[in-house]
C-alpha cells in the first residue's frame, strides 16, 4: 500500500459523509498529539476523503500543512460507497472485555499515563476502575436472590446486644408502642373518674403512683363521681344536674 504526504488543502471530505463526528475531533487530535499520524486518511483519485473525515478535522485542528494520504485507486464507485459505511461499523461490532480492561489500565496509570488520552469519557474511566462489587452503587429497591443454602435454620437463637431473637414458627411479638412497649391509655382525670385508666383513684389515698397518676397528683385532687342526672317531676325537660359540693367553685373569703 502506497502511503504519500499531502497538503492538507489538497483533500477534501465527502459532502454526503452521513457520519457525525464533530464530538470525537478533540479526543482524535490529542490522540494525534501523543502517537503520530498512523493511520492515513484515504481518497479517492478525486481527492474526497473515504475514509478518515475525523483525522482530516483533526489534523486542521492542529493546523498540520501536510498528512498520510493513501489513494483507492483499485475500488468502483460502488465500493467506494460501501467502504465509507463498512469501515465506521465494522468498528463499532467489536467489545471490551471488562475483566481484562481494567488491568491494563491501571497497568497504564502505574506507569504515569494520561488516561484521558484513551478516548473514554472521565465517567467510563471511573466505572472501569471502580472496584468490583459496586458498593453503594446498586439499586436501593433490589432485592437479592436467596442464597442455595440458607445461613438461618428455625430454632436458631440470634444475640442482638442485650437482646436474644429466636427464629421459629412458635414465637409471637406484639409491640403495641414502639419503640418503649408503653401501654397507652386515656390520661385525664374524668377517664380514671370513669373507670377507663387502669389506675384506680383509691391508690392515690395510699401514697400509690402509677405512671398514669402524676396528672392527678399535680393537681392535689382526687377525681370525683361524674354528676348524677335529677329528672325533673313530671316534665324530662326541667332535668338538671347535680354538682356534688366538693366539685363546686369555692370563694375565697375577703380579709376585713
Amino acid at each position: 500500500m502506497k502511503v504519500e504526504l499531502r497538503g492538507i488543502e489538497t483533500i477534501r471530505p465527502y459532502e454526503q459523509n452521513p457520519q457525525l463526528n464533530d464530538q470525537a475531533v478533540e479526543a482524535v487530535a490529542k490522540s494525534l498529539q501523543e502517537f503520530g499520524f498512523r493511520q492515513p486518511i484515504v481518497v479517492d483519485p478525486e481527492g474526497v476523503i473515504i475514509v478518515g473525515h475525523t483525522r482530516w478535522k483533526a489534523a486542521q485542528k492542529l493546523g498540520l500543512k501536510q498528512v498520510p494520504v493513501h489513494v483507492a485507486t483499485e475500488l468502483t464507485l460502488a465500493q467506494v460507497k460501501a467502504y465509507r459505511f463498512a469501515d465506521s461499523q465494522t468498528a463499532t461490532l467489536a467489545e471490551w472485555n471488562y475483566d481484562l480492561l481494567p488491568l491494563e489500565f491501571k497497568d497504564l496509570a502505574g506507569m504515569d499515563f494520561d488516561l484521558s488520552l484513551l478516548g473514554f469519557a472521565p465517567e467510563e474511566l471511573g466505572a472501569i476502575l471502580a472496584p468490583s462489587g459496586d458498593e453503594g452503587l446498586t439499586d436501593p429497591d433490589a432485592v437479592p436472590a436467596p442464597p442455595d443454602e440458607l445461613i438461618t435454620q428455625p430454632g436458631d437463637p440470634w444475640i442482638l446486644g442485650n437482646h436474644r431473637l429466636l427464629d421459629g414458627a412458635k414465637v409471637h411479638l406484639c409491640n403495641t408502642d414502639p419503640p418503649y412497649n408503653v401501654k397507652v391509655e386515656p390520661r385525664s382525670n374524668n377517664a380514671i373518674a370513669a373507670g377507663l385508666s387502669s389506675f384506680p383513684a383509691s391508690d392515690a389515698h395510699r401514697g400509690l403512683m402509677h405512671h398514669q397518676s402524676f396528672d392527678v397528683a399535680r393537681q392535689g385532687v382526687m377525681p370525683l363521681p361524674a354528676p348524677e342526672i335529677v329528672p325533673g317531676r313530671g316534665c324530662p325537660s326541667r332535668s338538671r344536674t347535680v354538682v356534688p359540693a366538693a366539685r363546686r367553685p369555692c370563694r375565697r373569703a375577703r380579709s376585713s
